[in-house]
């Protein structure tokens, strides 16, 4: 029995993983065009379907719209009940239909071709209404489906699969990096991922600034206040010449005993390991690990004598989690 089930669920993979390798085999110059006729778009790509087609195209929808392409998907029934007044002439329709046949297709289609609007095919069929009636036809390979053959789940992979390889593309061709992307996902785990030193920074007035010139004495005084562990020693430039940890200040303790008047420019750690402001805070946190220190002066593009902010380990595990 136990056996008997798991190799239902292999075979149903190993069909998808069929119907993918053909659709990859498929992939040809209407692949460019869609991708090229997305990006001409300066309105909304409408991504509709019907059934499990439509479900897929939500997904699709909603992968366009977090890589920089506004869209909306709709469903084909409401189109036949107002919502074709969602879709305007510059926008761009996308239609899913495994036969391409379905009867919720044509009032779309006929909106779309009164109103010139650019049609693309996502479809198997090409004696089809929609592979006939699309600018731009996608043809996708006819796939064999699970469950005697009539449960749409190898059509529905290469649909989703399609509409991915579009995304990416699309995502690729407008240089939509990661920071792009950080825009879209402020919040949860891709936020967190892709949260910057920039964005965890401390600034301004809770950055411990000392003059290099300034006594010990003074030192202490500000790492009381500021309470990070450490100092950002600057000239009269007001440019970074180190830092004056905790841990500089033990090794003074135990080499002299009397240090309140020693200038903390003797004694400091020259040139500390800096960060980008759009340095990725986990890897921040990688190499602080690595060098085994817990704080950090950050700078702006390549300007690495000018603090502009400071991590401090603490702030970067409460923050990141």
């Amino acid at each position: 029995m136990k056996t008997e089930i798991i190799n239902i669920g292999k075979e149903v993979i190993d069909l998808q993983i069929k119907s993918l390798k053909k659709l990859r085999n498929s992939v040809n110059d209407s692949f460019t065009k869609s991708v090229k006729a997305i990006l001409k778009c300066k309105s909304k790509v409408i991504v509709c379907g019907v059934g499990k087609s439509g479900i897929i195209a939500s997904k699709i929808s909603a992968t366009l719209s977090s890589v920089g392409t506004p869209s909306f998907s709709i469903s084909a029934n409401d189109c036949s009940h107002g919502d074709l007044g969602r879709i305007t002439k510059n926008d761009l329709l996308i239609l899913i239909s495994y036969s391409g046949n379905t009867s919720e297709l044509k009032n779309i289609i006929k909106y779309a071709k009164t109103n010139k609007i650019t049609l693309i095919g996502i479809v198997s069929n090409k004696e089809s209404i929609l592979y006939k009636s699309s600018n731009i036809k996608l043809l996708i390979p006819e796939v064999i489906e699970s469950g005697f053959g009539i449960v749409p789940t190898s059509s529905t992979t290469i649909q989703l699969s399609i509409g991915d390889a579009l995304a990416i593309a699309i995502m690729k061709k407008k240089k939509f990096g990661k920071f792009d992307f950080k825009k879209f996902h402020p919040s949860g785990n891709l936020g967190n991922k892709l949260k910057t030193a920039g964005d965890l920074m401390l600034t301004k007035n809770k950055i411990p600034f000392i003059n290099e010139n300034q006594v010990i004495r003074k030192a202490l005084k500000i790492i009381n206040i500021k309470r990070l562990g450490f100092l950002v020693a600057i000239n009269n430039l007001g440019q970074t010449t180190g830092v004056f940890t905790d841990g500089d200040l033990k090794r003074l303790m135990q080499k002299k005993r009397k240090i309140e008047n020693l200038k903390i420019k003797s004694f400091m750690t020259k040139n500390p390991y800096v960060v980008d402001e759009e340095m990725l805070a986990t890897d921040v946190l990688y190499q602080m690990n690595k060098k085994k220190i817990t704080n950090v002066c950050v700078y702006k593009k390549n300007n690495k004598k000018k603090t502009i902010g400071v991590l401090h380990i603490h702030n970067l595990l409460n923050n990141m989690n």
